[in-house]
């Protein structure tokens, strides 16, 4: 006979039900203060353990800000700030698992083909200038490889912006973040940035011209070619 068991929940999984249902509900907004522990403790008549266990979940969530000896505070939700929310976890995957980088990379490459077509179809004589200027600093920054890799971040995020559409920019700006952190230096810098800044030249050119097909093109070989820049942090060590 087949039975269907009752679990009974944790105290602070119930409270962290009713407080997002009052945060999903508009009762409370980003920038009000939550209720103090002891209202919440009257108000659901449970102890100071779970409202703290329940508050701590908000807070991983990006839901609420704590700071000590204030109330905690709703936090405003954007796409930044939820995809921020796995930063660690991705960062562990990626440090596990060749596999999980090359699927990163694929990733990457699939997002971005779709960007610069966007790009092309989208982009203002003022979306043009911004890239182009991103390229100029990346000329200034040559012998420094941490300036001149936080512009090469920074132009393709900027392709991403011409979308206009703020979940794409944080998509970008996440995987190239991860990405960074298995950046192989002694490759970059040997020579190839000269390769990177005439690449990402020929995007801009293609994206002015509003030609998607030759944009993405020009997008492939670039990252295709930057793709053997990254190795995961243990293969760095080897000899």
């Amino acid at each position: 006979m087949q039975t269907d068991r009752i679990i009974r929940r944790k105290l602070s999984d119930e409270v962290l039900e009713r407080l997002l249902r009052i945060i999903s509900e508009g009762n409370l907004k980003p920038g009000d203060a939550m209720p103090s522990e002891r209202e919440l403790m009257e108000r659901f008549g449970v102890g100071r353990p779970a409202i703290r266990e329940a508050m701590q979940s908000l807070s991983n969530m990006g839901l609420v800000s704590i700071s000590h000896g204030e109330r905690a505070r709703v936090q405003e939700l954007t796409a930044q700030s939820i995809i921020r929310q796995v930063d660690q976890s991705a960062h562990i995957m990626l440090s596990r698992s060749s596999d999980s980088l090359e699927h990163l990379k694929n990733a990457r490459l699939f997002f971005e083909r779709g960007m610069v077509r966007e790009a092309a179809a989208k982009a203002t004589p003022s979306d043009i200038e911004t890239l182009r200027a991103t390229v100029a600093e990346q000329r200034e920054k040559l012998g420094k490889a941490e300036e001149f890799m936080t512009a090469d971040m920074r132009f393709h995020t900027q392709i991403a912006a011409i979308s206009g559409n703020p979940i794409f920019v944080s998509v970008s700006e996440a995987m190239l973040g991860w990405l960074k952190a298995y950046h192989v230096e002694l490759l970059f810098w040997s020579g190839k940035e000269t390769f990177t800044m005439a690449e990402h030249e020929q995007i801009i050119a293609a994206i002015a011209k509003g030609d998607a097909d030759a944009a993405e093109e020009a997008l492939v070989i670039h990252l295709k070619r930057s793709a053997i820049l990254y190795a995961l942090n243990n293969q760095k060590e080897q000899p």
